[in-house]
Parts: C-alpha cells; sequence; structure tokens
C-alpha cells in the first residue's frame, strides 16, 4: 500500500493503532485512540518503519520514554508499564504488517 504522503502514512498508522493497543487501568480497557494517544505514538514508531529500522528494542523504548499524565498531570507514567505484554506483542505484529505494506 503506497502513500502519497508521510502524514496520510502516520495517519493510517495511527488509527490501527488506536483500534487495536490499548492501556490496562484496573483492568479497564483504554484504548489508545479513546485515550487521543494513538496519533503521537504512530509519529514517534513511523521513522522506524520508513527508515527500515523496526526492532523490538526500538519499539519497546520508544513506549518507556512516552509518558502518560495521570490524575489531571499530579504523576506520570510510562506508557510500557500500562501495556499489557500482549499489547506489545501485537503492537509489534502491527508494526511488522504495516512496515511490509510500505
Amino acid at each position: 500500500m503506497a502513500y502519497s504522503n508521510p502524514s496520510e502514512a502516520i495517519e493510517a498508522l495511527a488509527a490501527d493503532i488506536g483500534e487495536q493497543i490499548y492501556l490496562d487501568v484496573a483492568k479497564w480497557h483504554l484504548y489508545l485512540g479513546d485515550a487521543k494517544l494513538h496519533t503521537p505514538l504512530a509519529e514517534k514508531l513511523y521513522p522506524l518503519l520508513k527508515d527500515n529500522q523496526l526492532a523490538e528494542e526500538k519499539v519497546l523504548d520508544i513506549l518507556r520514554h512516552t509518558p502518560i499524565k495521570l490524575g489531571g498531570g499530579r504523576r506520570e507514567v510510562s506508557m510500557i508499564d500500562l501495556l499489557p505484554m500482549q499489547c506489545q506483542v501485537n503492537l509489534i505484529d502491527l508494526l511488522e504488517d504495516y512496515q511490509r505494506k510500505l
């Protein structure tokens, strides 16, 4: 699937992330699309795909360095701490599939 520009590609990636990946908060599934975190995450991940540098450790590093504000910003937690392991695996799979389509 060819995209006419990077914005279109990021938007498509963000849509998939927003629908499939969620944060687990007290056994509630907060999908990244509902939390408005899908686009900022896609913007951070897209360069790995574009430059053919996708690696699990790089993705996990981005998740580690993506802060999620809780309690009106009184506390920050790393996104990786809120993603269940299965969501991390699903995200890697999603990114691998997406990269094959580029």
